[in-house]
């Protein structure tokens, strides 16, 4: 006998794919805490910019983990406000890293769109948003 899903277990963000998700944002929060922590601890006065914005990555991918395993409304919100500002700024720090490198001298987790990172801090905002898009309620 075939098992069925509910429509509910359908669209959460916390099932499926979206767990997959959920490790690959925790994995990227340890590391940006790590890297950021670290930089911030031991020579943060050589690129304090660009050490605190590592830490807002960090902080942001955790946020965006937990609303995505939250699931329900007010988890949905979290990760889609998280998902929007993370893409933001990966391109913001991403072009200005590129346009002027000595407004960064040291490399974020966003620097040059994440190219440190294997460009996953690009990708990984628009799979987020993609997999909210696609878990969505439908309009009934």
């Amino acid at each position: 006998m075939a098992e069925t899903t509910t429509a509910h277990e359908q669209r959460a963000t916390n099932r499926g794919p979206g767990r997959l998700l959920i490790a690959v944002y925790i994995l990227f929060a340890i590391a940006a805490t790590s890297r950021a922590g670290l930089q911030i601890a031991t020579k943060f006065d050589e690129a304090p910019v660009a050490y605190l914005l590592s830490a807002l990555a960090a902080l942001i991918y955790i946020v965006a983990a937990v609303g995505l395993a939250r699931g329900g409304h007010t988890g949905r919100r979290i990760a889609l406000a998280c998902c929007t500002v993370e893409l933001a700024g990966v391109l913001g720090v991403g072009v200005l890293s590129i346009a002027d490198k000595e407004l960064f001298p040291d490399e974020t987790v966003w620097s040059g769109f994440g190219s440190g990172y294997g460009y996953v801090p690009l990708v990984l905002p628009v799979l987020g948003l993609f997999w909210l898009w696609r878990t969505r309620r439908d309009p009934a």
